[in-house]
């Protein structure tokens, strides 16, 4: 399995001098199976970029979104595969509340977007999946999901193929002021032993309290998911629009001290366009 980010950033683009070596590009992750499939996971700016090396092929493509919120759907209109002709985009749905399954389309109606959804050239399919306790398969790998705790709800996902384990749980506040709708030893259980978990660190402790409730996860508190579900790898995701270059260095850094502390051989990173790695 071979993971790509091409954006990384949360809530909306950060452009600039400040943040080249991460990035400014909105959440999209690709995910090339070990049978060739290709994933996407999110559908955030950062999938323009990602459209220009699909749009080469003709096999079918898998989109798997975690919710509805802009900065995971709004690269979905220029991305260039919906414009081939006949060229199959399966669209998975994350189970938001209320449920809007074709939200991602809905975006390109009305005075929106000059191109309607329905002007479309590509097969476009929604796959609306049953509940968390349904898994399915893509290609060589089997998909499960969890419910996120954010305003709005929204799915996590894990992939498994061919031995091979990636956790994509962004847009998640490990402990949320309001009613969670999934504890913390149910992600330890649902990311066990990844070999990469991809979680939200968009704040830091000085961001609270005035973020709290807001639906992302303080840095510090994903690095002790990756460390207390055993994973090899955990990638720092869904960078604060604010935080510059250096300051997600010194994120990262501050992280690092807890592992340290804990004697934990867990490979912590921060997320960045145009990293790739193999599973």
């Amino acid at each position: 399995m071979q993971v790509t980010f091409y954006g990384v950033r949360g809530s909306i683009p950060s452009p600039g001098a400040d943040f080249v070596r991460y990035g400014g590009n909105t959440a999209c992750v690709h995910v090339t199976l070990s049978d060739g499939t290709d994933i996407i996971l999110d559908a955030g700016t950062g999938i323009r970029a990602l459209g220009n090396q699909l749009v080469k092929k003709t096999t079918p493509i898998h989109l798997l979104l975690t919710h509805n919120h802009w900065d995971h759907i709004q690269g979905f209109p220029f991305f260039a595969p919906i414009y081939q002709k006949q060229r199959e985009i399966n669209i998975y749905p994350g189970q938001t509340a209320p449920a809007e399954h074709d939200q991602i389309l809905r975006q390109m109606q009305g005075t929106v977007f000059p191109v309607p959804a329905a002007a479309l050239t590509s097969s476009i399919n929604l796959c609306v999946q049953a509940d968390d306790t349904h898994s399915w398969t893509i290609g060589s790998a089997t998909i499960r999901r969890l419910r996120l705790n954010h305003p709005g709800k929204g799915s996590a996902y894990l992939i498994t193929d061919s031995g091979s384990k990636l956790a994509y749980i962004t847009d998640n506040e490990l402990y949320p002021p309001y009613k969670k709708d999934t504890d913390f030893l149910s992600f330890v259980s649902f990311a066990q032993d990844a070999d990469l978990v991809i979680h939200d660190a968009q704040y830091m402790v000085s961001d609270m309290p005035a973020k709290a409730g807001w639906g992302h996860s303080i840095a510090e508190e994903a690095a002790k998911l990756g460390m207390a579900c055993n994973a090899k790898r955990m990638a720092l995701y869904s960078h604060d629009p604010e935080r510059t270059d250096d300051d997600i260095d010194a994120m990262v850094a501050h992280c690092c001290h807890y592992l340290n502390v804990a004697e934990s051989k867990l490979d912590l990173f921060a997320a960045a366009e145009g990293l790739s790695l193999t599973l």
